[in-house]
């Protein structure tokens, strides 16, 4: 138990009008001056996550909440999945949320994160212009739609980062037995709001997460064409960094932030989150299996 020092004197005051035992005073007053005076021995928490989960805001609720309630900083960096697996990689942050599932896997068999734990999901939407020039729209399976994109010659944007978005299309485009390449193939290199925005001046399709292109709606001509494909679930864990292989790392903060992000409190908070247009963005899954939530056994 940890109080401010405004709250111990009142609390003392209380005490000392309405106890008898002075030993008891005494060790109260001991266990809170000690809870008020205490602190972290490191207060900065460097999180790498996505540019899905900054751009959707979520981080803009979540973030101030962490800080006010454990008194920690949280110093965010935002990049594509890829990156900030690198990063972690090198023992340059404390903590992780990222959504390649392929890639996190390597990164634990290595031993270079510890506490593996599956946080949310949502899903990839395959977005384009209203009129749909390869005539991809409601497609049963997004890799028959990619499939249809290459062979009309239509633009297609792709982050081109080694974000988790990215490797799930590269993955999409290896069913489909295509090899993107050409001059309607365009690799832009950027976060998902950027592309979505390459995607959009140039007529293009693109494959995004569902909560960035919510929030990024109305700076973008683009549709959902395809979507509710199986192949499109967007499933996100968080971890951190293995102290043990680097021990310079803020491991007592982020801890704290897991057991933040994976409360009950904080888990209603991210199922009930809506973006500017009232749009649910994220499920919460502290406590389930992947299993669970792809229905596979």
């Amino acid at each position: 138990m940890c109080f401010r020092s405004e709250e111990v004197f009142a609390l003392s005051s209380k005490w000392i009008g309405s106890t008898k035992s002075s030993i008891a005073l005494i060790c109260f007053l001991a266990a809170a001056f000690m809870g008020a005076c205490s602190s972290p021995k490191n207060i900065n928490v460097i999180l790498a996550t996505t540019t899905s989960v900054q751009d959707s805001g979520l981080l803009d609720v979540l973030g101030p909440m962490f800080e006010q309630k454990t008194g920690y900083k949280l110093k965010t960096v935002a990049v594509g999945s890829g990156t900030a697996i690198a990063m972690a990689r090198r023992g340059e942050v404390d903590a992780l949320l990222v959504h390649s599932p392929a890639a996190e896997k390597e990164l634990l068999d290595a031993g270079v994160v510890t506490d593996y734990k599956l946080l949310m999901h949502n899903d990839f939407v395959l977005v384009g212009p209203s009129s749909d020039p390869a005539g991809v729209r409601g497609a049963a399976d997004p890799a028959l739609a990619l499939r249809k994109i290459a062979s009309s010659g239509a633009i297609f944007v792709s982050r081109s980062d080694e974000s988790g978005t990215h490797a799930r299309e590269k993955q999409l485009w290896a069913v489909t037995g295509e090899i993107p390449e050409g001059q309607w193939y365009i690799r832009a290199g950027s976060g998902m709001a950027q592309t979505l925005l390459i995607a959009s001046e140039k007529g293009g399709y693109t494959l995004a997460d569902r909560a960035t292109y919510l929030a990024q709606r109305k700076n973008v001509n683009l549709e959902i064409l395809v979507e509710g494909h199986a192949s499109l679930l967007n499933i996100y864990h968080v971890m951190r960094t293995n102290p043990q292989k680097f021990p310079n790392v803020n491991a007592e903060g982020a801890k704290v932030f897991m057991d933040f992000v994976l409360s009950p409190d904080v888990q209603k908070k991210i199922g009930e989150f809506r973006d500017k247009n009232g749009h649910l963005l994220f499920v919460p899954d502290a406590g389930k299996t992947v299993e669970e939530i792809t229905g596979r056994k």
